[in-house]
């Protein structure tokens, strides 16, 4: 990829708040610089807002709600119509953005242009099937019509992993349930939301419907936006520590909520799996993304007998990878996001290594300019090791083993987290009843990729609340109304 490419798109991208409508300046006078992680070179400046412009943004998102609201469903399913057959003519500029603020291979930012586009078509469907119902109370003395309503004036907090994805997967259903929102996207990886909020302002989006402000104080801006009573939506995709904290806040003006939180994703293979098929999803569920995703497999329970094997294979295919930065044709593992991500990869890795796990491939950092970290493989794993119990989000695969059914259903329940679980196995009845006794919120059964937006993505436990996509993911901008209106036949 040329420079002069790169130099071009980067101009074009928005470096201000958008509020009301507008490319405002913001009224901090501080900037945030955007890091390049492959290269550590600042890539662009932006506007950092202040809590003015938190509660500009805020006011924006009121005054727009009552005329967004009785907006015609189609109108609005229209707008994210427009919006997805944009992005699709301009997902090159879109993969490229992501590829330099976030670090991951051009390929798979490819993907998530494809992903994340997905929600704005979807959504932009759905948006005239919001559906009520009418009928005779039990008792025959009234009518009873049930509808939905938009919710209203939305928050919703983005993360830095998968910048365009997890603002689609938010923004389409708000929309479409006829609400409207302001964004706070990660400070880490900015620029691809200004991008696609620029794209929406082109799609034909009223003004105030949707209100962008980028921040370097994040506690400081959206403190005030939570407790504002006028807000009625609080959506966070993030950490569970800071998702407790932002529960904690919603509930003094008991805000909808939709919580996407941290996971330990087990991946399960049994004795009698396909044990190709088995690596092949073991590689797409692990370093995808580097690593650096929610539904990354966190934990690879394999059965005693094939444990060995499956990590000769495993770490054969690792060994293959290339490792450089994601514009660069052929590379597979780009950069972790920060140098707080490579120690942490680091720590968990000598912790394993240090209480007897095996070290196979990989274990340290690559030295030289950007955050890379080998891609690694550890096998023999033990209970009681750190990477077992905490989310790696790097490029770590870890294997430890188990006996028997019984034994890894209790290893991969073992955490507090319930996001996603992977399981190889032929059985159809083993795979049945793995479906039933796992706890968490989604499953691959011979599947290492399940994210879609026409599927409900959320978790169980300490995962989250709520569901995003799917038929479900717009009723959670939508409050149910009850009204009973008296019998049309008495006299």
């Amino acid at each position: 990829m040329s420079e002069s490419r790169e130099t071009e798109l980067l101009a074009r991208v928005p470096d201000k708040l958008f509020i009301g409508g507008q490319w405002v300046a913001g009224s901090s006078g501080r900037s945030i610089a955007v890091i390049d992680p492959a290269t550590g070179k600042t890539i662009k400046s932006i506007a950092d807002a202040s809590v003015e412009d938190g509660a500009a943004a805020l006011d924006a998102a009121v005054a727009a709600q009552d005329s967004w609201a009785a907006t015609p469903p189609r109108a609005r399913g229209e707008i994210l119509r427009r919006a997805f057959d944009l992005m699709q003519q301009r997902k090159q500029d879109f993969a490229l953005l992501m590829t330099l603020e976030m670090g991951k291979p051009l390929a798979e930012a490819l993907g998530e242009v494809a992903y994340g586009g997905e929600f704005l078509r979807w959504f932009s469907e759905e948006a005239v099937r919001i559906t009520g119902r009418y009928g005779t109370n039990p008792e025959g003395t009234g009518r009873m019509i049930v509808t939905q309503v938009p919710v209203g004036p939305c928050f919703l907090i983005t993360p830095w992993n998968f910048p365009l994805a997890m603002a689609t997967r938010k923004i389409a259903p708000a929309l479409a349930a006829g609400c409207t929102v302001v964004v706070k996207p990660a400070s880490l990886t900015p620029l691809t939301t200004l991008l696609f909020v620029a794209l929406l302002e082109e799609a034909g989006l009223p003004a105030g419907v949707v209100n962008v402000i980028t921040t370097s104080t994040s506690g400081a801006v959206s403190d005030p936006i939570i407790a504002d009573p006028r807000l009625r939506k609080l959506s966070f995709t993030g950490s569970t520590p800071v998702g407790q904290a932002l529960i904690r806040q919603s509930a003094q003006g008991v805000l909808r909520t939709s919580m996407e939180l941290g996971g330990n994703a087990p991946f399960v293979v049994f004795e009698d799996a396909d044990l190709d098929k088995a690596v092949d999803g073991a590689i797409a569920a692990k370093f995808r993304n580097v690593g650096q995703a929610c539904t990354a497999a966190n934990r690879f329970i394999v059965h005693e007998s094939i444990a060995d094997e499956f990590a000769r294979r495993v770490t054969e295919r690792v060994n293959g990878f290339a490792i450089g930065r994601g514009t660069e044709d052929g590379v597979t593992i780009g950069p972790l996001i920060n140098d707080k991500a490579v120690a942490k990869a680091d720590e968990l890795v000598q912790d394993a290594v240090g209480r007897g796990a095996t070290l196979l491939t990989g274990g340290s950092a690559i030295a030289g300019e950007g955050t890379f970290y080998q891609p690694t493989v550890i096998s023999g794993v033990i209970a009681g090791s750190s990477i077992l119990r905490e989310e790696i989000f790097g490029p770590v695969l870890a294997i430890a083993s188990f006996t028997d059914e019984d034994d890894a259903v209790r290893l991969a329940n073992d955490t507090e987290y319930g996001l996603v679980s992977y399981v190889y196995t032929n059985d159809l009845a083993r795979g049945q009843r793995m479906i039933e006794r796992l706890q968490t919120g989604m499953m691959g059964l011979n599947m290492g990729v399940i994210s879609n937006a026409a599927a409900p993505f959320g978790g169980v436990k300490q995962s989250g609340l709520g569901r995003e996509g799917g038929f479900e993911g717009i009723h959670e901008y939508l409050s149910t109304k009850y009204t009973l209106t008296p019998d049309p036949f008495a006299v």
